[in-house]
């Protein structure tokens, strides 16, 4: 599947995108906190945007997969796959040793869809969802903790 092109985001246009970062992270006030930090790239499919993800980066040579959306009539056809497994060669190429995620715990697919990619269990930050404003619930599971993956490029 290489139909969808990554277009890098600046960050004066990346406000713009902000319902689709919204789409994997609930909090508008927890994105806006990270919205302008690392890269962001517009996910270009088959000539329309289908969505957006945004990286972080932390010393040792980590890029940090922060948040990934996908519009919702692209789901189900590979493209997060597709695109993920992009970047692992992009920051690769970049001299990156190491890719990370975080996910909550009530995130079921999410997680299956993670560890399907290479991800690893690395680490549990508890309570992580405690701070955000509303409580989320998924699979009729509250989000409490984050589980972080992580796959060595």
């Amino acid at each position: 599947m290489k139909r969808f092109k990554l277009t890098p985001v600046r960050l004066e246009k990346r406000i713009e995108y902000l319902d689709y970062l919204l789409l994997a992270d609930e909090s508008e006030g927890i994105v806006k906190a990270y919205i302008n930090d690392g890269e962001m790239y517009a996910i270009d499919f088959e000539g329309n945007i289908a969505g957006v993800v945004l990286f972080t980066f932390h010393p040792n040579r980590i890029v940090e997969l922060k948040n990934i959306a996908i519009a919702e009539e692209c789901r189900g056809m590979g493209l997060g796959k597709a695109v993920i497994n992009e970047t692992f060669s992009l920051f690769q190429s970049k001299g990156l040793e190491k890719m990370m995620v975080g996910t909550a715990n009530s995130s079921i697919s999410t997680i299956a869809f993670y560890q399907k990619l290479g991800f690893r269990m690395a680490a549990i930050k508890k309570d992580f969802f405690k701070k955000y404003p509303m409580p989320i619930y998924e699979n009729g599971i509250q989000a409490l903790d984050m589980i972080m993956f992580e796959k060595i490029l």
